[in-house]
């Protein structure tokens, strides 16, 4: 590719040299040693680890139906209780960005507004997925035995896979942008990789459960 081409060689090095200098002067402005630095990051892998682990444990054994009387009772319980987590995630990720120095570069009008734009984006992108997809569709209502009829299409799905996602991880990038932290930054990374290591479990698992409902329609 000839884009890969202009960037061989010293030019290359260069380059490499310059993204490591940055992360080496990002990671000097945080301190991962912080005890609320420390939560936060728990609190961001925590997440998607318990949702997942408990979905599949219901998917399995039907456990939180047979205790709630019903998948769509045991479903909006297991939502309500992802918002709480998703809500002190985010208390922890403000604690730990307020108790870390600012950066510099960052301490100005035209990154705060950046911020705000890249928060509004993230927001869009959450709420318009919340409402393609309704309560059990976001809340994993599909491992509840609560299927949809057709794979969602409409927007955001027609921009971007698992909108839902990214839109939370730019919600915590503008937020970090606003707020000139580097620490905040830091942990958006965190924010992303858990994401990302969830939509590799989540998407194979979930189309398997589909495949399976096209399957027993097939035999019907």
């Amino acid at each position: 590719h000839p884009d890969t081409a202009c960037c061989s060689g010293p030019l290359k090095d260069l380059s490499a040299l310059v993204d490591v200098t940055a992360m080496a002067r990002l990671f000097g402005y945080v301190d991962v040693t912080d005890s609320g630095f420390i939560v936060a990051v728990l609190s961001i892998a925590f997440n998607p680890l318990f949702w997942n682990v408990v979905a599949r444990w219901e998917h399995k054994t039907r456990a939180l139906s047979r205790v709630f009387g019903s998948p769509r009772a045991a479903c909006y319980c297991l939502g309500a209780v992802i918002l709480m987590l998703n809500c002190v995630r985010s208390h922890c990720f403000t604690e730990a960005m307020k108790s870390q120095p600012k950066l510099e570069g960052l301490d100005c009008h035209w990154a705060y507004y950046l911020g705000w734009a890249v928060l509004a984006v993230g927001t869009l992108f959450v709420i318009s997925s919340f409402l393609a997809l309704g309560f059990t569709g976001t809340f994993l209502g599909d491992y509840f035995g609560i299927l949809m009829e057709a794979k969602v299409t409409s927007f955001p799905f027609s921009i971007l896979d698992n909108p839902m996602y990214w839109g939370s991880t730019a919600v915590y990038l503008g937020w970090s942008l606003m707020h000139a932290s580097p620490a905040g930054l830091l942990l958006t990374a965190v924010v992303a990789i858990s994401y990302t290591i969830a939509m590799l479990y989540e998407g194979p698992f979930t189309e398997e459960i589909y495949r399976q409902k096209q399957k027993g329609v097939k035999n019907k």
